[in-house]
This record gives structure tokens, C-alpha cells and sequence, in this order.
């Protein structure tokens, strides 16, 4: 086992036979949800959080080794290696690490010390250097003198010498190291403002200690900062950081010398070291907030596409506007599109009885149950004329739903090939009714940074935040499964294995053969091979194909064993197919398994995994999760009052609290002190984007539009 492995076994507490398989599976070109879901085994049952964690470590890791070869190699090339220097290099823990022990052979452009070796004064600086108390640095100094070099006087040499010595101090790894270790536990992040924003006035005059710093606030420094509003520094006591260098560079008996060695120490500090540790720092904080901005997206962003369907219900969306008016559209229980329309209700001058008259038709004619409202321009208006008009009919429900991203699928090429005959606003109406029959079918079509569950997304390393997102994506799709039958190439592509250029392709190929009857046919589509065949296999379903376990997650690889493992216990595929399996788990729970266990190399997790989707074929792990608030009537901004108790839905978690969508346009916020009665380092720890939660009206600003809310005492 290498040492990468070993070290990754360490950091995830895995055995290491586990670590060497996951990373032989990855290397092989298996895809995470595959490794997940259908290698457990191997892998000591990691779930896909990890898998992807472990994988991101793999790279890093990786790449500090070629980091570590490539330095090896360079400071060889120079005749300078040592077993000394090969060994800190081979030891090092991060980049940083090693390029502080590169520093000193990286080669330099002209430097105050270059000049002076230039000069000759080396050997002075490094006779001054060792500090010896019967030394006189000054009679020494005498001998360089040499006006053809420059260097004119005794002072000239001294200075030469000084800037050699303070060079030689900033390239030593270990100073460097400690300073940087000091920094962060003792040094202040302060910002001023240089111009006028409200936005970052809590900023104007702030001061942090470094290791405190919130991550939030670390973003809005950088983009305050960016955007020219605020000056940020990282403020350190500089005699703290001198006694540092002090201690691991002067010989207090050193006489001279030693004063010497502190000036030169003294602007080492303020010259080289202090402006590069600081932007190193500064980078670190950016660096780990920007990690957990893209953390806290990830968790928000499954959260919200695993959020549970509504299905069989006609759909009615309606897209808000005001001068445009709003944009209608229906859609049946499949999300085919019955009828579209223009809807003018949100301005005094609007002909409501008209637009009261059209709702209703709409409703009627197709049968809607369930209107769902987009949370953009007009909502509220928007809301309130739909509450009164559903208000007089019979089983009709509302929603409003997050439009996030909406306009930005509405006029992209996948919209306008999926709709060719509607214009934008429609497409978006469209998005709007399908994201609440089926959130996650109808949101993959949106690149996720424009679905708005972030925090300072936008300030954010944008493909590592794409990588990570996409990830997200892909594993909340795999853990569901598509309809191998209805699903759009926007799903199939996130499917394990798939690329969008196959996913186009399984649709032509449904399209001109008919329905997949079983996933065996997948073969016959164009550029999917068997390999491919082995990721994406277990993630496709055919409800109302030949063969029953193709609408289960059990793999093609083991439907021999499933089969085996139904007659062990007097059982049959056709006692699968209609729900006929009364008492299976208890008998497998008592038959011997040895046999088909040797046989089909597998284990008692996936024996479990198999048993278990076996009992619920077709299963939608979503259909388990608390189902969506549904409203009937409309509230506004200016109804509401101190110490209102409402029920509503988590839209969006952030570090500092949570907002929640109480049924005004405007979203509450429940700051993080408010969330519960006991401390908690992360609102993630008690709320969920999709959560039901019963809140209480704190505090109500009409004018600014701000709504504080408590979950305490509720």
C-alpha cells in the first residue's frame, strides 16, 4: 500500500483494505454512485458523501506528490540535493510546506541580496551571521570596500550584508512556518471603508481576531473589498512576530553581531515575510470559507432536489408579472403540457372579473388540483388573487414555489428544443408548474449555481463549486433512479456512466424502437458499451417492463442471486411483481445463505440491499419524506403581527440562520440564536431547505420588507 492510501485510511478511519479498493475502483474509472450503491462490500459500505471527500483528498494528495517529485528534481538539476533536503521535501504536508523549502533555490529576479552577493559580501554576511562575540563586524567590513563594485563604505557593506541575512532569514522554512503559525492565532483581520455602500457599513470599522473570523464574514471582506468599498489588512503585532524570529536566530552573547542579525531580522519581517504570510493567510481564510459556502450549498442543494414529489396532480403554474401580466401554464400528472395562457390580475387597472373568469376556465376545463406560484415580481398579488379564486372552488390548493433559475432554463437551448412553440415567459411557467409535481426532474435542467439556496456563491472558486454541485446532482439523481421510459436527456445524463451525448441517444433510440421493454436493450443503444451498461444499469427502472427486477435498484450482475435468494425462501418473481412477499425477510433471516454467497461473491449488506428493493418495487425514497405545505388562502406583509404563530417551509439555511417562506413574498428570517433553546455551532444542525416548521412573528419592518421570526417558544 502506498502512502497515499495509508494516509487517507488514517484521515476517514477506514481499514485499509477498504481504502486500496476504493481507490482501485475510482482508478478504474468506476463512477461514485456506482461504487456507493453496488460495491459495499468493497468498500466497508461508504456512502457517496464520503466517497466523494475521499476522492477529492486522492487528487490533492496526488498532486502534492508530483508537487514533491517536481522539486526534488529541480533542486537536483541544481547540484544542491541532500538527504537532508530530500527527506523535509518527502515529509512535507501540504503544498505550502514544500514550496517553503523550495524558496531558497527557486531562482530570483534581481533582489537587494542578489546585489549585494553580486558585491561579494556573502561571506561577510555569513562571518555575521554566526554571531561570535570577538568578532567585530565593522573592522571586517573594512575589507570589502571596493568602489568598483559599489560599494563605497563600511555602512555599505554592513547594509549589503544586512539585506543577504534578512533574504536568507525569510527563505528559511521553519521561520516561515512559525510566523505563519503565529499569525493565525494572534493577528486581527480590520477592514475600513473606503467609499460609501450600505451594504458593508457593519464593516466600516471592523476588527476580528484571525482563527475567530466567521467564514460569512470573510466572503463579504473580500467582496466589500473587490467591489472597492472596503480596505482589508491583517494587522499583527510585529514585536510578538520579531521575538519569534529572535529566538530561533539570535545569539544573545553575540555581541555586535547579534544587534547586526535583529535589524536585519526587523526588516526581513516588515520587507519579506510579513506581506507574503499575510496574503498566504488571507488566501487560507478565503480558501476555507469558500469551502464551506460550497459545503453549505451541496447540503441546501440536496436537500431541495430531493424534496418529495407531489404526483397525480394537474398542475396550473403561473409565472408573476405585473405590465406583461402573468404567465399561465398547464400541465397534466406527466407534465405534458394541456394549455397556456396570459393572465392580467397584479395592477389596479386590470379587468380582475375577466382575469377571475380565465383562472377558473383554465381550472376547470383540465381538471387543475394544484396551483403553483412562482416566488418572483408579483408574487403577492399574484397570491392573493389566486387564493380568491380557488377560495370558491372544491379540493384546489396553492403553492408558491422558489422560481430560482427559472428564467435562466426558460431561454437556454434545452428550453426552446423542449418548447420550440412557446415564447420565454411561457417556458417558465411551464418550469414552474413541473419543479412541484417533480422537483428533481425538472430542476436538473438548471445549472445548479442559478438555483438559489447559496450563500456568496458568486464568490466562490466557480469550478470547484461546479464540481461540487454536479456532484450533488449526480447523486441525488442515481439515489432516486429515472423512468428509463419517460426521463428527458437532462436526467439521463446525470445518471452513473452517462454523458449527455449518450443520453441523447437512449431517447432517439426509445423514439424510434418504442418503450425499453428490458435493461438489456440499453446495449443496443449507440456508444453504450458494457461497461457502461455496469454503471448506469441499476439506476434505470421500467415499471411496466418483462422483467420485474428491471423496476427494482437490484443490479443486472445479481439478479441470478436475488432469483436464488426468493426460492430459498419458497418464493417467486412473480410474488415480487405483485406484492406478495409476506414474511420474506424473516425466512432469509433464517435460511443459510453460505452458498449463494460463495457463489455470487457477494455479502450480507448487499443480500440486505437486495432484499429490501425487492419488497417495494418501484419504490421512490423520496415518497417517505414530509410532503410539501400546501396553502389555500394568502397572508401579506402588512397582516402580520408581533407574536404570530404561522407554519412554514425552509427555503433557504445560511451560517447565520435561516429564511422561511410564511406565505408573504418577502421570506422570514430566524437568526441562529432563535432557532432553539440550546447552542449550536451550525443552523444545519436542527434545519433542512424543505423542513415544515412552526415559527413566531418577532419583528416586522413594512418598509425595508424584513420579517424576523423565532422558532423558540413555539
Amino acid at each position: 500500500m502506498d502512502n497515499i492510501t495509508k494516509s487517507l485510511c488514517l484521515e476517514f478511519n477506514i481499514k485499509e483494505e477498504h481504502g486500496e479498493n476504493v481507490v482501485k475502483l475510482l482508478d478504474e474509472g468506476n463512477t461514485i454512485p456506482f461504487i456507493a450503491r453496488y460495491r459495499k462490500e468493497l468498500t466497508g459500505a461508504m456512502d457517496d458523501q464520503v466517497l466523494r471527500k475521499f476522492a477529492d483528498k486522492l487528487e490533492l494528495l496526488r498532486a502534492l506528490e508530483e508537487r514533491k517529485a517536481d522539486v526534488i528534481r529541480l533542486i537536483d538539476e541544481q547540484g544542491k540535493l541532500t538527504d537532508e533536503i530530500k527527506a523535509q521535501v518527502e515529509n512535507a504536508k501540504t503544498v505550502t510546506e514544500v514550496d517553503d523549502i523550495y524558496r531558497p533555490f527557486r531562482p530570483k529576479r534581481k533582489t537587494r541580496a542578489t546585489v549585494a552577493k553580486d558585491k561579494g559580501l556573502e561571506p561577510l554576511a555569513d562571518a555575521i551571521y554566526l554571531q561570535l562575540a570577538s568578532f567585530d563586524p565593522y573592522k571586517e567590513a573594512e575589507k570589502y570596500i571596493d568602489s568598483e563594485k559599489g560599494v563605497e563604505t563600511v555602512e555599505d557593506a554592513i547594509n549589503g550584508a544586512m539585506d543577504i541575512i534578512a533574504e536568507n532569514i525569510s527563505d528559511d522554512a521553519e521561520n516561515r512556518k512559525a510566523i505563519r503559525a503565529k499569525t493565525y492565532v494572534t493577528a486581527l483581520i480590520t477592514s475600513t471603508n473606503k467609499t460609501e455602500n450600505p451594504v458593508y457599513e457593519m464593516y466600516y470599522e471592523f476588527s476580528e481576531k484571525v482563527n475567530r473570523v466567521a467564514n460569512h464574514r470573510i466572503l463579504a471582506l473580500d467582496r466589500g473589498e473587490k467591489e472597492g468599498v472596503l480596505t482589508v489588512k491583517i494587522e499583527a503585532d510585529e514585536n510578538v512576530m520579531h521575538e519569534v524570529l529572535f529566538a530561533k536566530a539570535v545569539n544573545k552573547d553575540g555581541g555586535k553581531c547579534a544587534e547586526i542579525v535583529m535589524d536585519a531580522i526587523r526588516d526581513s519581517y516588515k520587507r519579506l515575510i510579513a506581506p507574503s504570510i499575510d496574503t498566504e493567510i488571507r488566501n487560507i481564510l478565503t480558501e476555507r470559507a469558500q469551502e464551506a459556502a460550497i459545503d453549505l450549498f451541496s447540503v441546501n442543494l440536496k436537500n431541495l432536489l430531493m424534496a418529495p414529489p407531489i404526483k397525480g396532480r394537474v398542475v396550473l403554474g403561473v409565472d408573476p408579472g405585473y405590465r406583461t401580466g402573468c404567465k399561465l401554464a398547464v400541465v397534466d400528472s406527466t407534465g405534458k403540457v394541456l394549455e397556456t395562457g396570459v393572465g392580467y390580475f397584479t395592477l389596479p387597472h386590470h379587468d380582475k372579473e375577466k382575469a377571475k373568469a380565465q383562472l377558473t376556465g383554465m381550472i376547470k376545463r383540465n381538471k387543475v388540483n394544484l396551483v403553483s406560484i412562482g416566488n418572483g415580481t408579483a408574487t403577492g398579488e399574484s397570491e392573493e388573487f389566486v387564493s380568491e379564486v380557488i377560495g370558491a372552488l372544491e379540493g384546489v390548493k396553492y403553492m408558491v414555489v422558489s422560481e430560482a433559475g427559472a428564467s435562466v432554463y426558460s431561454a437556454s437551448k434545452l428550453a426552446a428544443e423542449e418548447f420550440p412553440e412557446f415564447d420565454v415567459a411561457l417556458r417558465s411557467a411551464v418550469s414552474i408548474a413541473r419543479r412541484l409535481q417533480d422537483p428533481l426532474a425538472e430542476l436538473v435542467k438548471i445549472d445548479p449555481k442559478s438555483i438559489g439556496v447559496g450563500q456568496y456563491q458568486h464568490d466562490c472558486n466557480q469550478k470547484r463549486l461546479a464540481g461540487a454541485l454536479d456532484g450533488v446532482v449526480e447523486d441525488c439523481v442515481n439515489t432516486v433512479g429515472v423512468d428509463l421510459n419517460t426521463a428527458s436527456p437532462s436526467l439521463l445524463s446525470h445518471i452513473s456512466g452517462i454523458s449527455g451525448a449518450i443520453a441523447k441517444n437512449i431517447v432517439k433510440y426509445r423514439e424510434e424502437n418504442g418503450a425499453f421493454k428490458k435493461r438489456r436493450e440499453l446495449l443496443k443503444v449507440a456508444k453504450l458499451g458494457e461497461k457502461t451498461f455496469l454503471q448506469c444499469a441499476g439506476f434505470m427502472r421500467i415499471p411496466d417492463g418483462d422483467e420485474i427486477f428491471d423496476n427494482t435498484s437490484v443490479h443486472p450482475e445479481s439478479y441470478n442471486a436475488a432469483k436464488d435468494m426468493l426460492a430459498l425462501c419458497g418464493f417467486t418473481k412473480d410474488d415480487v411483481r405483485e406484492g406478495k412477499l409476506g414474511g420474506f425477510k424473516d425466512k432469509l433471516a433464517g435460511a443459510d445463505l453460505k452458498e449463494i454467497l460463495e457463489k455470487y461473491n457477494i455479502g450480507m449488506v448487499t443480500v440486505t440491499d437486495i432484499a429490501d428493493t425487492l419488497l417495494k418495487p418501484g419504490r421512490d425514497v423520496r415518497d417517505e419524506l414530509p410532503k410539501p405545505l400546501l396553502r389555500t388562502g394568502a397572508i401579506s406583509i402588512e397582516s402580520l403581527k408581533e407574536g404570530m404563530v404561522i407554519e412554514g417551509t425552509v427555503r433557504n439555511v445560511i451560517d447565520f440562520g435561516a429564511f422561511v417562506d410564511i406565505g408573504v413574498h418577502q421570506d422570514g428570517l430566524v437568526h441562529i440564536s432563535k432557532i432553539c433553546d440550546r447552542f449550536i455551532k451550525h443552523p444545519t444542525e436542527v434545519l433542512s431547505v424543505g423542513d415544515i416548521v412552526k415559527v413566531k412573528v418577532i419583528a416586522v419592518d413594512v418598509e425595508k420588507k424584513r420579517i424576523s421570526l423565532s422558532m423558540r417558544d413555539v
